[in-house]
């Protein structure tokens, strides 16, 4: 039974990645390839993501340049940034596409930063069902009488510690990226 706390350390660790991975995608004043990641490109009659087409470079701070595998396919790579939600219109330069992205005005700062808050939240949120569910596993143990009242305990003071570490994480990444944010 003692594993049961181990198990929700780890899943609570897939969480952080998770909210981290959530955290790429929100614009910072830096172009990062990690904005194009949920962009996807009809190429040769199928929906691609656009990472599977075209190499993402960064050739300066607010630039993104995205160079497609096969040149035959640059126009639907430029469709797809064209329609995508970045507020940044691509400029082709042969088989090269750059997009640079606008400043971040201070209205669309705050936006970004109440995003990150909700990713963080929803992060806290799924920490604390894993919590719940261990919780229970335990509290069942403990009644089936799989383990004694003091291991129960024991597993349930872990289990807080454990919680209280992720959350704290999660607190500081979303701090991090909140002053990313606003960096100007």
């Amino acid at each position: 039974m003692a594993n049961v706390v181990d198990q929700a350390k780890e899943q609570m660790l897939k969480t952080i990645e998770n909210t981290k991975e959530n955290f790429s995608g929100i614009r910072t004043g830096r172009a990062n390839p990690a904005l194009l990641n949920g962009i996807t490109v009809e190429s040769y009659g199928m929906t691609m993501p656009l990472k599977s087409v075209a190499t993402i470079g960064v050739p300066e701070p607010r630039t993104l340049s995205v160079t497609p595998f096969d040149p035959s396919q640059a126009n639907a790579v430029e469709k797809a940034l064209r329609d995508s939600d970045l507020g940044a219109s691509p400029r082709r330069d042969g088989n090269v596409i750059r997009l640079t992205m606008p400043e971040l005005t201070e209205e669309r700062r705050k936006e970004y930063v109440k995003l990150a808050k909700t990713k963080s939240e929803e992060g806290k949120v799924a920490v604390r069902n894993i919590r719940r569910k261990t919780k229970e596993s335990i509290d069942k143990g403990v009644k089936d009488g799989d383990m004694g009242e003091d291991e129960g305990d024991r597993l349930l003071k872990e289990l807080d510690k454990v919680t209280k570490q992720i959350t704290d994480q999660l607190d500081e990444l979303l701090e991090t990226k909140q002053k990313e944010i606003m960096e100007v």
